[in-house]
């Protein structure tokens, strides 16, 4: 079939790559959309040393399954293939199971081909009043929801969001649909002002000089963390929301003077995601900035990575 791989070259696009085979308990799922992250770009540029196909964030039609209800059903994925047995899947935590593959992260080939393979248990239905173009940010979002779920977050809590990305972008639209008073700072001028049209409240991260209840750090860089921890109020809460490849030297004495609150949030659940785009609640497809199909991975993994576009999109057929 064809795939992009990610090899000791970077990305590549090959048209021979060995068609998935499902364990017990696995369906093959056919890809109809998947999206580019600053992860996958981060694994192109060698984190991890990943070698295989990447791509977590999809919507796809399930192919063939032992589970027959499945079959031909429209479909998103939790990206984390748990083990089942261990003490932190007994305690519904399978997201940190020590033994899990994580699609196109982990020792799982991912969703940037014609097919691959998932658990049953991970795949999720997708209404029929979601499009495909707004299911294929189920993932993401869902990571946005799992703030609710690890800390509880005061209604009249002020929120800024650092960064103006993709990752940014969802993570404040998810406050907003809550009715919380959200922020996004950033430093790309044109993205902030396509965030002003969609309705955000937007500042240069430079010019802000007030403090927040609850900062959320979606940069991927040990600047925009300093940048976050500057602008948490004493005693708030800070989220890291992203990840980065890179080393960084940090000044952790300020967090321990204010007494801030770290917290590190990774993959939600897709339920809560799947809720708010049924209900109209959230409309992220206004951050698509181009669509490629997979022979232009280059390109697309390109656009991905250029400080002016949101969302790149990959449609393998």
């Amino acid at each position: 079939m064809r795939a992009i791989v990610i090899d000791k070259d970077g990305v590549a696009v090959r048209t021979d790559y060995p068609e998935p085979r499902p364990a017990n308990g696995e369906s093959i799922v056919k890809v109809a959309l998947a999206g580019i992250c600053g992860t996958d770009l981060e694994l192109a540029r060698g984190y991890m040393n990943y070698r295989g196909v990447p791509g977590h964030e999809f919507v796809g039609r399930v192919v063939e399954s032992a589970e027959s209800s499945l079959i031909g059903r429209r479909v998103v994925g939790e990206i984390n293939a748990a083990c089942g047995r261990c003490r932190a899947c007994a305690r519904d935590l399978g997201r940190h199971c020590p033994n899990r593959t994580v699609l196109g992260i982990l020792g799982r080939d991912g969703a940037m081909a014609e097919h691959f393979v998932l658990p049953n248990r991970n795949l999720f239905v997708v209404p029929d009043s979601v499009s495909d173009e707004a299911a294929v940010f189920v993932e993401p979002i869902a990571a946005a929801y799992e703030i609710f779920e690890q800390h509880p977050i005061p209604r009249d809590s002020r929120i800024l969001v650092i960064g103006d990305g993709r990752l940014g972008a969802l993570v404040a639209s998810v406050f907003r649909s809550e009715d919380y008073d959200v922020r996004i700072a950033g430093h790309h001028r044109e993205k902030l002002s396509r965030l002003a049209e969609l309705g955000f409240a937007t500042s240069h991260e430079r010019e802000l000089d007030d403090l927040y209840d609850v900062v959320v750090d979606c940069t991927a860089s040990s600047a925009g963390f300093q940048r976050a921890v500057e602008l948490v109020r004493p005693r708030g809460l800070l989220i890291l929301k992203s990840t980065a490849a890179d080393g960084a030297n940090l000044n952790l004495a300020p967090l321990v003077i204010n007494e801030i609150t770290v917290l590190g949030s990774r993959c939600g659940r897709f339920a809560p995601a799947l809720a708010a785009l049924d209900a109209r609640k959230i409309d992220p497809t206004p951050l698509i900035s181009a669509t490629y199909p997979l022979e232009d991975a280059a390109r697309a993994f390109e656009a991905a990575a250029a400080p002016s576009n949101f969302k790149v999109l990959i449609r393998p057929t």
